[in-house]
């Protein structure tokens, strides 16, 4: 039986049982409660077990947890406090991975493997938009042409706004506003430096799921204090990954602990003006995804962020303090206080606004799946670094990596765009070629008369004198004619 995890202290210790680790979870609270060291503790007992873990790093300090912890009073105070025995300031296996390529390996996908559905969310089309998007994927798909990168979606909506009568019978209207508009989204999207999403080659979902020689589960930052200044790209690239997971992990059931953790940080970003289409299919991931093995966990100041649906199936939860300024604020601390399982000796709703940092009120699931009471506790310290690291220290990191020297080559086979610009080249060609032959042809012609002898030259200079004269007598005689029947 592998050992329950340690994550926070009341009276005694709180465990969260891996067995129960894939239903779910939710850590909230309002900015600077501690959220942080929640998400470092409970990724570093996830990895200690050998559970890899996805996280995404807004604010970049979750760097730390590459390196040991120590020399932090607070940390020392609360391992004393806690009575946190054979305590050790420990490292944990990192991979840290970035869209840019700058503070991490890369991170790509391609333009297929994304699909019209989130594209359309990343690029803020309105309905009529996202449908002639859909369309240009179809056209695509039925003729073999792949969708790799930014290059190959510009040549392609081109294509289809310049054929547009040619595929209007089969795939529906299709408008070049519409097409436009697109294009104009696709402009901005690289403006932002967010193209480099997209390319080959793409993120291989088993490099994140690694454990290293000592069993314990790489943990995986992805770098997004960058990225979350374009927040539809982050939610959208966050939702890929989870949505990947589910398509591609195979039904395993109940394990004795998850194949996976994801952490989805800032998460009321994948949820504010998503269409329903989006929304079903979010609702239908989180669902279904924990008999594949993969538990998520939801982290967002508000619970009120999180949608209903979503959130009835966060089994496992930490709630920091919130505020009650505004109304707003009031509803929420009363929503989160009805979502625990009560406790007879502890007053919810006033103890979420009073809790301290690094305090919380905390209830897991117990062997049989039903929520335990909550409890107020505070979180344990994690024994890794909390905050950044340096970048000589992340760039040794990076070059121990699994997959250092992999995804930073990349690749450019062809797909559409060089389709469709060879198609283009070849109909320049043909058509210089036609013009050539031509002009040709009249060359020859023209090379086939012998020049006039001179008396053929003075037989018809005369002819055409005599012509004129006799068209002149011709037109007056006519015009004499016409007055003279006036007169």
């Amino acid at each position: 039986m592998i050992e329950p995890m340690r994550i926070a202290k009341s009276h005694d210790f709180l465990y969260l049982l891996p067995r129960m680790a894939n239903r779910h979870g939710l850590v909230a609270g309002a900015t600077g409660t501690g959220k942080t060291v929640t998400l470092q503790t409970l990724a570093e007992e996830f990895s200690r077990i050998g559970v890899p873990v996805f996280m995404a790093d807004v604010k970049g300090d979750l760097s730390g947890m590459s390196r040991p912890g120590g020399g932090n009073a607070k940390v020392a105070e609360r391992v004393a406090q806690l009575g946190l025995e054979n305590f050790t300031y420990e490292p944990c296996p990192v991979t840290f991975w970035d869209v840019f390529g700058e503070k991490g390996h890369p991170v790509r996908t391609t333009v297929a493997e994304l699909g019209p559905l989130l594209l359309a969310r990343m690029l803020n089309l309105n309905e009529v938009q996202s449908g002639v998007l859909t369309a240009a994927f179809r056209i695509a798909d039925d003729k073999g042409w792949l969708l790799l990168d930014i290059k190959d979606l510009r040549a392609m909506m081109q294509h289809v706004s310049e054929n547009a009568s040619q595929y209007t019978a089969e795939y529906g209207n299709i408008s070049s506003a519409s097409v436009g508009a697109v294009q104009r989204s696709l402009l901005q999207l690289e403006h932002e430096g967010a193209d480099q999403l997209f390319g080959e080659p793409a993120l291989n979902l088993d490099d994140m799921m690694q454990t290293d020689a000592a069993g314990r589960g790489f943990i995986n930052i992805l770098a997004a204090d960058r990225l979350y200044n374009a927040p539809r790209v982050y939610a959208s690239l966050l939702l890929w990954i989870l949505s990947e997971l589910f398509e591609q992990l195979p039904e395993v059931g109940d394990m004795d602990k998850p194949r996976l953790v994801f952490f989805f940080d800032e998460a009321h970003l994948l949820f504010s003006d998503a269409p329903k289409a989006l929304m079903d299919k979010i609702e239908q991931v989180v669902r279904l995804i924990r008999s594949k093995g993969v538990g998520v966990y939801f982290i967002s100041q508000n619970p009120l962020d999180i949608p209903e649906a979503v959130l009835g199936q966060l089994g496992n939860r930490v709630q920091h303090a919130l505020r009650a300024f505004t109304p707003r604020d009031q509803k929420a601390v009363k929503a989160a206080a009805e979502t625990f399982r009560s406790n007879p000796g502890l007053d919810v709703a006033s103890a979420i606004t009073e809790l301290g940092v690094g305090e919380a009120l905390v209830s897991f699931l117990d062997e049989k799946g039903r929520p335990l009471p909550v409890e107020r506790a505070f979180v344990c310290p994690p024994g890794s670094r909390l905050g950044i690291v340096t970048e000589q220290e992340r760039q040794q990191t990076m070059r121990s990596s699994l997959v250092s020297g992999f995804y930073e080559k990349q690749v450019d086979r062809e797909s559409a765009y060089e389709i469709l610009k060879a198609r283009a080249e070849q109909a320049v060609a043909e058509s210089s070629a036609q013009t050539a032959a031509n002009a040709e042809a009249a060359g020859r012609r023209s090379a086939g008369r012998q020049p006039d002898t001179l008396l053929e030259t003075v037989a018809k200079t005369a002819a055409r004198t005599v012509g004129s004269e006799l068209g002149r007598r011709l037109v007056r005689g006519i015009l004499g004619s016409l007055l003279s029947g006036k007169k």
